[in-house]
């Protein structure tokens, strides 16, 4: 699959009166495109997308406009609104006012992967909506917004498991067959062999980033089902263990010898040095230097 981008979208990012501040681009991200501006007023209508949008409102309240061939619905949306268009589907919309949004497209596919363990296996269709509220939603926009505020290459696994969390969930609260769902029987972890092939790849590929795609394809399975094994079987998502693994490298690297801190950080798949000391302070409560020192 190649980058998702600005083609993929509706076309109100390309509008003149749009002022972007970041986005996605350039990154590789191929299920989502990410991207925070500043919007201001205007009226228009825009062809269906391959993509599914989500709009963050970061500030307000604003009102808004929207319909399909006309404006038919209108709300005074506050900060934390949200703004949910499905793929392949006309927008007339109207912004009363300057709004700061971050927008997350989303490619269909990725929405479609988590029907897999739908009983009839029918395609997810997202709901129009807006000035709806999501905490988790909102919580999931805000962290996709960091990662490309805050872009390590590192970080490769980490968005992939945002963008399926994100797709889960729109599927899950914001879909037009949503139900209350019976409990499900408990979910089935790794095998021994697939998970000592996702760990094999691990230990390996410490010093390189490393996709979700990736890890699931060590194991045999798809994204999402691989997604939900392992954490079945370890208690954790994948990027937070594999940021484990690279931190346990980096300490016994630290405490067992002289390689120049940077070429440590570099060995265990960080960006630089300073990117290294930061995680090894979040999950040590430590530093390199002081690691150095103990060994």
């Amino acid at each position: 699959m190649s980058e998702l981008g600005l083609g993929d979208t509706h076309g109100i990012l390309t509008r003149p009166g749009v002022r972007p501040v970041r986005t996605s681009t350039g990154l590789g991200w191929e299920q989502l495109y990410v991207s925070t501006q500043r919007e201001l007023p205007y009226r228009d209508a825009f062809q269906g997308a391959d993509s599914h949008l989500v709009i963050l409102h970061l500030d307000g309240p604003v009102r808004v406009r929207r319909g399909r061939r006309g404006l038919t619905a209108a709300r005074q949306v506050p900060p934390g609104g949200l703004f949910l268009h499905p793929a392949a589907t006309e927008l007339d919309v109207e912004l009363g006012g300057h709004l700061n949004t971050v927008h997350v497209y989303l490619a269909d596919a990725a929405l479609q992967a988590t029907a897999e363990t739908a009983e009839d296996g029918r395609p997810v269709r997202l709901k129009e909506e807006f000035g709806t509220t999501d905490p988790l939603l909102e919580q999931l926009v805000l962290a996709l917004d960091g990662v490309v505020r805050r872009w390590e290459p590192s970080a490769s696994t980490y968005a992939d498991q945002l963008a399926l969390m994100t797709a889960a969930q729109l599927a899950r609260r914001h879909s037009v067959r949503h139900s209350v769902a019976e409990p499900k029987q408990r979910q089935a972890g790794l095998s021994d062999r697939q998970f000592a092939a996702v760990r094999e790849l691990m230990d390996a590929g410490l010093s390189e980033p490393l996709s979700l795609e990736d890890l699931a394809s060590a194991a045999g399975l798809g994204v999402s089902q691989f997604a939900r094994r392992f954490r079945a079987r370890t208690g954790c998502p994948p990027h937070r263990y594999l940021v484990r693994l690279r931190v346990e490298r980096a300490a016994r690297l630290l405490r067992a010898g002289s390689m120049p801190i940077a070429q440590v950080a570099a060995a265990c798949g960080f960006s630089h040095q300073e990117h290294l000391t930061r995680v090894i302070r979040s999950h040590l409560g430590t530093t390199p230097a002081a690691l150095r020192r103990e060994g």
